[in-house]
């Protein structure tokens, strides 16, 4: 190979390294810094640019999409003096790249130790109850601070998480314990409650029981009393159309004697006065059918003689 062809072999390799320095493709969603003889000269946004070689340097791309850091638990003494564990999740995104690459060395280290100093400070003025059941307050102090903080770095705290509150295990117990006697008490009395609807809802079932015995009895009673009414007035009808003389009567009331007697039970019983009437009646009845001296039956008489 010629000196000529040397020459225009390393122009080729020059000239691609100048291209490849030259030409940059930024992605969607990225930001470029870029630096033209060590000072700030612009910001790259998402394309294809142009920079002068050996004079702009391009600084590593910087994600403008949101963040999601999760720092580690950090120890926090609350307002009783308990030691409670807890744990964070920051969600941030970055506004200014220019303001993120010069106002903070490390924003994500910046963004966690704030984070820190800030739960202490909100976390220490509650007791362990309060810091329990206030995460949403928390978390809109935590957010507030933050953002406030950190707009001058080009960063905006879209939200702040509690992730976990632990405390003590002591604590653990004595709460579980506590929660254990909260639902026993609630479960007794779900139970005295249920017991109590039962034994009203029976007493109130006997009751319309009772009622309604007592209202067919009365009207069984009514129909029995109407029935029986009806009976007697159609038998006393029925008496009276028949026209019955004395002697008649007289001989039924004595077939109705005989049952005065029926029951094993009945082992006295009393006649009552209408019983001679009843046999005079009778009596007399048959007085007309028999002679008087020989007990034969009388004859009718013979017309006498003129």
């Amino acid at each position: 190979m010629t000196g000529l062809g040397i020459v225009l072999a390393v122009l080729a390799v020059f000239v691609i390294i100048v291209l490849l320095r030259s030409v940059r493709i930024v992605p969607q969603a990225r930001a470029g810094i870029v630096e033209r003889l060590g000072k700030y000269q612009r910001t790259l946004g998402p394309g294809l640019t142009l920079l002068i070689p050996f004079v702009d340097r391009l600084l590593p791309l910087l994600d403008l999409r949101e963040n999601v850091v999760s720092f580690p638990p950090q120890p926090v003494i609350t307002e009783d003096n308990l030691v409670v564990s807890i744990d964070t999740v920051v969600y941030f995104q970055i506004t200014e790249p220019r303001a993120a690459t010069y106002e903070i060395a490390n924003y994500i280290q910046a963004v966690e130790q704030l984070t820190t100093t800030t739960l202490r400070n909100v976390v220490g003025g509650l007791n362990l109850e309060e810091a329990l059941t206030s995460r949403d307050q928390i978390n809109g102090q935590l957010r507030g601070v933050l953002d406030e903080a950190t707009g001058k770095w080009g960063i905006r705290v879209s939200r702040v998480e509690l992730k976990a509150i632990d405390p003590p295990l002591s604590i653990q117990d004595s709460m579980e314990k506590q929660m254990r006697a909260e639902r026993d008490r609630r479960a007794a009395i779900l139970t005295a409650e249920g017991t109590k609807q039962s034994q009203i809802l029976t007493a109130e079932g006997q009751r319309q029981a009772a009622i309604l015995a007592a209202e067919g009895d009365a009207k069984a009673a009514i129909l029995r009393a109407d029935g029986e009414a009806q009976a007697i007035e159609k038998v006393f009808d029925a008496i009276h159309a028949g026209n019955p003389d004395q002697k008649l009567l007289a001989y039924q009331y004595l077939q109705t004697l005989p049952k005065l007697a029926e029951g094993s039970s009945n082992k006295l019983w009393i006649i009552p006065s209408e019983v001679g009437e009843a046999l005079k009646g009778i009596g007399g009845a048959l007085g007309n059918f028999t002679d008087g001296d020989n007990g034969q039956p009388a004859r009718p008489e013979q017309p006498r003689q003129p």
